[in-house]
């Protein structure tokens, strides 16, 4: 797919687990797990609301754009 999550980078970098990240954004550790392995197939906009308030970010620095990726299997 040629959006790409970068969930996991911006945790590492604030130093938050997923559990942590769950709770504060109040989804289940499944649903967080799945954006963080970059597995989602959409987001809502109130997940990414939530996620940039407490990861205090922009929603730039977790979805980019990768020219040229393929497009998986089903999309």
């Amino acid at each position: 797919m040629a959006i790409k999550l970068n969930l996991d980078r911006v945790m590492l970098e604030r130093k938050l687990s997923l559990t942590e990240l769950a709770d504060r954004v109040g989804i289940t550790l499944a649903n967080l797990s799945i954006l963080k392995t970059n597995k989602a197939r959409a987001i809502r906009f109130s997940t990414l609301d939530a996620l940039c308030r407490e990861l205090d970010c922009q929603p730039g620095d977790i979805i980019e754009f990768v020219p040229g990726e393929p497009m998986e299997e089903g999309d």
